[in-house]
């Protein structure tokens, strides 16, 4: 029988092909045993905790019971609240107790009140009173006198008793007083500030513009 060569020619590079394969395979097979001689699998475990040995010698792994783990959870967390409240209570005692910042209105009654008096006219201070950052002076007035009077409040003369003058405001105080006059009040205000460690206040007004009244006050307690 005439076998024809087309099919003679791929049954024999089917063969050549197959055994290369073969050989291909089998020589990496062999190449790559021998360059893994000597290399053992790595211990992936990176403690012993957890594990034990058996009767062989060889070691298991011990699966923890879930109890023992969440009791173990809770006692460290137990630990750092402790902690933490003990650090935040020793801070707490550290530091400085707060001062309260509240203004309160003190009034001086001692030696009050206290009056003088220049031919008609009579001036008296009746109160004083811290309100804010200014110590306040309750002022009143009276004029018995059968002429008007006026005052021009910029003439004001303020000082301590360390003789050091001190700069004042005045409110509701009158710039004239009426011949016959009722008694009129107001307010003689100093800012705190400028009274460092005065004890006592002095004032001394005239009137305006003749200067025939001297109207004087001393040793007016603010302390």
């Amino acid at each position: 029988m005439k076998v024809n060569s087309t099919v003679a020619l791929t049954f024999t590079l089917l063969a050549l092909m197959l055994g290369a394969g073969v050989f291909t395979a089998t020589w990496g097979y062999a190449i790559g045993r021998e360059a893994l001689k000597g290399i053992t699998q790595p211990d992936s475990r990176p403690t012993n905790k957890g594990t034990a040995k058996n009767s062989s010698g060889r070691e298991e792994l011990v699966i923890l019971k879930e109890e023992d783990i969440i009791k173990s959870v809770k006692e460290k967390i137990n630990a750092t609240g402790r902690a933490g409240s003990a650090s935040t209570s020793s801070n707490t005692s550290a530091a400085p107790p707060a001062k309260s910042e509240k203004s309160v209105a003190t009034v001086t009654t001692a030696k009050l009140p206290i009056l003088t008096r220049s031919n008609d006219v009579a001036m008296e201070v009746t109160g004083i009173r811290k309100q804010g950052d200014s110590m306040l002076l309750d002022v009143a007035m009276k004029n018995d006198g059968s002429q008007p009077v006026k005052f021009l409040y910029s003439f004001l003369n303020v000082t301590d008793d360390k003789g050091r003058l001190i700069v004042a405001e005045t409110t509701g105080l009158p710039s004239e007083l009426p011949a016959k006059s009722d008694r009129l009040s107001g307010t003689i205000s100093i800012p705190t500030s400028m009274l460092d460690d005065a004890q006592k206040l002095s004032i001394q007004l005239s009137d305006y513009p003749d200067q025939k009244l001297q109207l004087k006050m001393a040793d007016i307690p603010i302390k």
